[in-house]
């Protein structure tokens, strides 16, 4: 059951939707409040036909928003792989029609935690083997291409250089730990970590971002917000944290093999890029300056939250 503030949001969505000719409808609609920059509401249209409505959280999103359009259209045009088709692309909404499959994992919001809807324990030889043949795709389209489209392209040594900036940027806004520091300076000043080539990456490539079908073959990814041609490693960091170095090591043997581009030390350098993901979360939390925000920022980092 709905609670009637949920209720309202979904009547308030749904009526951007409509305004803009879209004859979705609140009834049976559903709210969906995991994601950090959008509020996503499911409804369905006079056909039957099931809808994604997507509300901006924030400002700084509408703006990030216009570049996800491009990225998109790029896609829809070069990727074997189901991405999202916006019919309404607006401030205040995006709308789309729903892809088939489901995401590889919902969020329990109370819990914190993933709600698997596929085996993960571990992840399935048809899991592993299409991600990792969709992620070879992926990596390996045409920069100049991409570049010509409007998407962001960062250089290797740009990336690694804003990389450092944003380490020291961090450090002197939030404090960063002793350790962590230390460990992210041997990472950062050690050229053999680093790949001397970029690719063309989702950037935020976690479970309820992967649409599986009954057989767990990944078919499509969703909310390409951070995609940009860029350091190929980031697209396997999630999958680090949530299933280890072992699981890690099968998922880049798949993609080698599927054509993707590998370096001998990119195992290691996904690792250390996962002990910097609290830069990701402190960049975040200077965008929203919200506080819940800003203290999973410093205990990320070590340091002491807000009172």
């Amino acid at each position: 059951m709905t609670n009637p503030n949920e209720r309202q949001l979904i009547t308030e969505i749904v009526a951007l939707a409509r305004n803009q000719g879209l004859t979705v409808h609140s009834d049976n609609a559903q709210l969906n409040e995991t994601g950090m920059d959008f509020q996503v509401v499911f409804a369905e249209d006079d056909t039957g036909m099931p809808w994604v409505l997507r509300k901006p959280r924030r400002s700084d999103v509408v703006e990030r928003a216009a570049s996800e359009g491009r990225t998109l259209a790029f896609l829809r045009a070069n990727l074997t792989a189901d991405v999202p088709d916006w019919k309404i692309h607006t401030p205040e909404l995006i709308a789309y029609p729903k892809l088939s499959g489901t995401p590889a994992a919902g969020i329990d919001l109370e819990q914190k935690q993933y709600v698997w809807n596929m085996n993960h324990q571990p992840p399935s030889d048809d899991f592993v083997h299409t991600l990792a043949e969709i992620l070879a795709e992926l990596h390996g389209m045409n920069q100049t291409s991409a570049d010509q489209s409007g998407i962001e392209v960062v250089m290797p040594e740009d990336f690694r250089k804003m990389t450092a900036e944003s380490m020291a940027d961090v450090k002197n806004k939030f404090g960063v730990s002793k350790q962590l520091w230390e460990r992210w300076q041997t990472w950062i000043n050690d050229d053999a970590y680093w790949p001397g080539f970029s690719a063309l990456i989702h950037g935020d490539l976690h479970p309820p971002h992967i649409l599986i079908d009954q057989n767990e073959h990944v078919t499509g990814l969703l909310d390409w917000t951070e995609a940009k041609v860029a350091d190929p490693a980031k697209d396997f960091v999630f999958y680090h944290m949530i299933f280890g170095e072992k699981e890690t090591a099968r998922l880049l043997e798949c993609y080698d093999q599927a054509g993707g581009r590998v370096w001998s030390k990119m195992q290691d350098h996904i690792s250390e890029m996962q002990a910097a993901y609290p830069l990701e979360i402190a960049k975040f939390a200077l965008q929203t300056q919200q506080e819940e925000h800003v203290n999973m920022a410093l205990e990320a980092l070590g340091e002491s939250k807000l009172d």
